[in-house]
């Protein structure tokens, strides 16, 4: 039995209210800026419903807060065009965001009666990502240059971006890097320090990493576009839009607010600062009135 069918086994146990309630409630996944976003949308909702939103922040991976949606026991959680098109879907071969976004809403629609509202403004996709000493000294800025690089390199990685098709696999069957050692697999929060500490010399990160703008590290371009676009987005379930007809406006609200450069800037707040999300969300939400 593989760890996707053991995954799935567990999800009823892992899934718990899932019976009729009388109020909404906001998932996330596992990570920094899912649990920013996912405040944000809980308190964006509190303030103008007037009522209070259960959270179900830091649920885990991609699997278990999509089983979460499906099964009733959340309502909506931040997701990425490119994720629900790759992993979800099992979609590949697309890397326009517009065709990206269309055919997953086609597909979450038909497929499992949820919606994908529009893109909230900024897009996190991979960020492979070196030393700025070694990017110098080995004159790196590609992954195309990665590739021809004799020297080769040891890869630190997040266990999904190990095991999704448009990440680890798609790296690989791209660009022929020499891998110096097997892919060290860790918790996001600990990619940077060992890159830092030289335990890894690449680490797969995300472009919206707070600590990219502070630390001497360069993202190698993906010249040959291997990874899909990635726009954030609230996918929500179309039972819960019928049952709160004023909600899908709500939440438009916020589309297209949130920068790149202020997803960065938040998830430094918390990384990097220690600020709870829930502060550097309300901060955020008192910034757009």
């Amino acid at each position: 039995m593989d760890r996707t069918t053991i995954l799935y086994l567990l999800i009823p146990a892992l899934l718990t209210g899932c019976g009729p309630r009388n109020h909404i409630v906001v998932g996330s996944k596992n990570f920094t800026e899912q649990l920013i976003l996912g405040e944000i949308i809980a308190q964006h909702i509190e303030t103008r419903l007037h009522q209070p939103v259960e959270r179900k922040l830091d649920l885990g991976g991609t699997l278990l807060a999509h089983q979460a949606l499906l099964a009733g026991d959340i309502d909506m959680y931040p997701e990425y065009t490119g994720t629900a098109f790759t992993n979800v879907l099992k979609r590949s071969g697309v890397t326009d965001p517009a065709v990206v976004l269309e055919r997953v809403r086609a597909e979450y629609s038909s497929g499992f009666h949820l919606d994908f509202l529009d893109p909230l403004g900024f897009e996190n996709s991979f960020a492979m990502t070196i030393r700025g000493e070694d990017a110098r000294a080995r004159h790196l800025q590609t992954l195309s240059d990665a590739a021809a690089d004799r020297m080769g390199f040891a890869l630190g990685a997040g266990y999904e971006f190990l095991t999704r098709p448009d990440a680890y696999g798609a790296l690989n069957r791209a660009y022929s890097i020499k891998w110096t050692a097997p892919p060290k697999s860790m918790d996001l929060g600990l990619l940077y320090q060992a890159l830092e500490q030289k335990q890894v010399s690449m680490a797969a990160a995300n472009t919206t990493d707070g600590l990219l703008n502070k630390l001497d590290v360069a993202v190698l371009q993906d010249d040959k576009h291997v990874f899909p676009p990635y726009q954030a987005c609230i996918v929500i379930r179309q039972q819960t839009l019928v049952a709160y007809p004023t909600l899908r406006a709500i939440l438009s609200e916020l589309s297209g607010k949130i920068s790149n450069k202020e997803m960065r800037n938040m998830n430094y707040a918390v990384d990097a600062q220690h600020r709870p999300a829930r502060d550097v969300a309300k901060d955020f939400l008192a910034g757009l009135r």
